[in-house]
């Protein structure tokens, strides 16, 4: 097949809404995209620098390009959809979803039975649905026979036939879940009136309901059978705590489709609520995985045609967190506060307990896909060319200037690999020089794994701002490692993170996994260093006072501490006590220097 340059494809493509398609040389579909102008959005992919890895891939494939026109960009986010169901591009999202799911199935016939199904069959019958789970289905059927009495056999109850005797009642009518319509003990009208108010319980609205059988509970009591009146005022009972317990927030909010979207470097995750008279009637969530760089909103979109369609919703209002192009025909309401905003920050609770235990569930089968996807995240953020597994970070601890140490801590995959951290006294520094010691103790670290052959990490994190971090590349520039290492330091007044030759920072956001490795690391750092800093200046504040005696040197203060454990202990010993380790002369001397008042 001879193909046209993609220069001349591209001028050749219209600027009206519609549909892409990128083939390779094997004439397979790579990607299917929607665009609002065919021709500014097909051009872009071959104008642009891409920063992902790869889209660049997917574009050096492609040879051929296809196009549908459509009158809407609304109209071309269906087609997409369907296009990408039907091939399943290797470039494009996958919605991780193909299940059946359970409906309510309201039976067309005489007498229409009521039943749970996987199976829709077009026979003019009602389904409701579909559920995200059975148990929901259940749930529904179990409050619609405790409050209704229904038939569950599958007889052919046509008028002839109950009239014709043809049939006799079964146990079920004698244990009062069915009134025995088979026989003519329940008229049709009666039993259409109670499925219509099943059709409205499976909605969401109980109200018809309540009202029938409350007014059926007054005149009862008023014609003195209180008896019968209690078992109605049971199923009132049954009808009511029910809808408490479903109704979230505004009875008012009726036929609504709510959708919240999180995501990370792989995956992205739709939450979809549906609310009827203030009940939410259905729940679900969707992972997508991700191919491209696709941003939130492209994933909401697809995801909401998706879904509307699978769950066949005739919702007229979307709850968004923010403004996407849909059907024209569709009100969407980006709710700011309010019953409307609680509803969206549920689903969007909703959105992230899935993720959580999408990710508990992962960590149990793939527990090194958690850390791919953090490294891939941090790789991304911090615009490193590889991922880093292997992480330094280095911090210094000279408090009043007082004895300058250094630490330095190690992560690999994200951990701490406790075993690896080192302490360093600062020795070629004179006072509390930070950028001093930060270049002595780099240089110290890098020397030493260098001549004994050990594995250099992929990033260094500076504790400090652009000094400290200077400093440090002085010392990668001293051994040839600058370019070798990627190299940040983060200020700890708004986090900021420097990266070499660059005078401007770089902000994460608070939540980023990333930098919440970077601050763990910074805060481990801190921690060593300060526990040695501390340690080192009790013990240098113990020897300065034994070492101001006359005659007591470094070997004397050792055998004193070996044997009264504490300075305080040595101060409160009688000569005698001292004289049995330093002997007489020495014993006089402390005791005299402790004792002097």
């Amino acid at each position: 097949m001879s193909l046209l340059p993609i220069e001349i494809q591209l001028q050749t493509l219209p600027n009206n809404p519609g549909v892409y398609q990128f083939y390779d040389t094997a004439d397979k579909i790579l990607y299917v995209g929607k665009a609002k102008n065919l021709k500014k959005r097909v051009s872009s992919y071959f104008t642009k620098n891409h920063e992902y890895g790869k889209t660049r891939v997917m574009v050096k494939k492609i040879v051929r390009i296809n196009h549908i026109v459509v009158p809407t960009e609304s109209d071309a986010l269906l087609l997409e959809n369907n296009l990408i169901k039907k091939y399943r591009p290797r470039y494009n999202v996958l919605l991780k979803d193909d299940k059946t799911y359970p409906w309510i199935c309201i039976k067309k016939e005489r007498f229409p039975r009521i039943f749970p199904t996987r199976k829709l069959i077009k026979d003019g019958s009602e389904y409701f649905g579909p559920y995200t789970s059975m148990k929901t289905v259940r749930t529904l059927l179990d409050l619609v026979k405790s409050v209704y009495p229904l038939r569950t056999c599958n007889y052919d109850l046509s008028e002839e036939k109950i009239q014709g005797d043809k049939y006799k009642v079964c146990l079920e009518y004698h244990l009062g879940n069915c009134k025995g319509p088979c026989v003519g003990l329940q008229s049709a009208e009666e039993y259409d009136r109670q499925v219509a108010d099943i059709r409205d319980i499976i909605k969401g609205n109980f109200k018809s309901s309540v009202h029938y059988f409350k007014g059926q509970m007054k005149a009862l009591a008023e014609e003195m059978k209180f008896e019968e009146a209690q078992q109605i005022k049971e199923k009132i009972d049954v009808l009511e705590n029910y809808q408490v317990k479903s109704t979230i927030v505004n009875p008012k909010i009726n036929n609504v489709d709510v959708f919240s979207i999180i995501s990370d470097e792989a995956f992205a995750y739709v939450n979809f609520l549906q609310l009827s008279h203030g009940s939410i009637t259905r729940s679900h969530t969707l992972e997508i995985k991700k191919k491209l760089d696709e941003k939130n909103d492209e994933l909401l979109q697809l995801a909401i045609v998706e879904i509307r369609e699978r769950f066949k919703s005739e919702s007229k209002e979307l709850y968004l967190p923010f403004k996407v192009t849909v059907e024209p025909h569709l009100k969407i309401t980006v709710p700011q506060l309010g019953d409307k905003k609680k509803i969206l920050d549920l689903s969007e609770r909703n959105a992230k307990f899935f993720r959580q235990e999408r990710f508990k569930q992962i960590m149990i089968i793939d527990p090194d896909r958690h850390t791919k996807r953090i490294m891939a995240q941090m790789k991304t953020d911090l615009r490193l060319s590889t991922e880093p597994r292997h992480i330094e970070c280095f911090d210094n601890s000279n408090i009043q200037g007082s004895n300058p140490v250094a630490a330095c801590v190690v992560f690999k995959d994200g951990k701490p690999s406790k075993k690896e951290y080192r302490h360093y006294n600062i020795k070629t520094v004179d006072g509390p020089d930070d950028f001093a010691s930060m270049e002595e103790v780099v240089y110290r670290r890098y020397k030493r794994l260098l001549a004994e052959e050990e594995p250099l990490p992929q990033l260094i994190v500076i504790d400090g701002g652009k000094g400290q971090l200077s400093s440090a590349l002085k010392s990668l520039n001293a051994l040839g490692l600058r370019g070798k290492i990627a190299i940040i330091g983060i200020a700890k007044r708004l986090e900021e993170i420097y990266f070499p030759g660059d005078s401007i920072p770089l902000y994460l956001d608070k939540k980023s996994e990333s930098l919440k490795i970077i601050q763990q690391l910074r805060n481990e750092a801190h921690r060593f260093g300060i526990t040695f800093h501390r340690n080192k200046r009790s013990k240098a504040a113990i020897n300065s006072e034994l070492e101001s005696i006359d005659g007591v040197g470094e070997k004397t203060i050792q055998e004193l501490l070996r044997a009264f454990k504490s300075v305080k202990r040595v101060k409160e010993a009688t000569v005698e006590n001292l004289a049995k380790t330093v002997g007489l002369s020495k014993a006089k001397k402390i005791y005299e220097t402790f004792h002097q008042k």
